[in-house]
């Protein structure tokens, strides 16, 4: 299962409690396909799940995974950075053994 770091847990739970943003919104990752192979990772901020999205909730966040993006970052951790002017950047890396589950959403 998707991993967050406690930056990503507080960068995703500010970004989907911003002003103008429908209570219960969430980040969405959905893989995008080339020829029917996993292309890029899209992020988004959505009002809720679509049908076959995995959810996981926790710590005032909601993350959606669709499907295949699921079955992508299952091994997988993601950390987040905030620059001096604001802008969030995401980055994944690859589960360690240590890493438990309360670092997940």
């Amino acid at each position: 299962m998707l991993v967050f770091t406690p930056t990503a847990i507080e960068v995703v739970r500010t970004i989907t409690s911003a002003e103008g943003v429908p209570d219960g919104s969430g980040l969405r990752i959905a893989a995008t396909t080339d020829g029917g192979q996993p292309g890029a990772l899209e992020m988004s901020i959505t009002p809720g799940p679509e049908e076959d999205d995995q959810v996981l909730a926790g710590e005032g966040t909601h993350v959606f995974l669709d499907p295949l993006a699921a079955v992508y970052l299952d091994d997988k951790i993601l950390d987040a950075e905030v620059t001096d002017d604001g802008q969030v950047a995401f980055a994944l890396g690859e589960q360690q053994q240590d890493q438990t589950p309360e670092a997940q959403a």
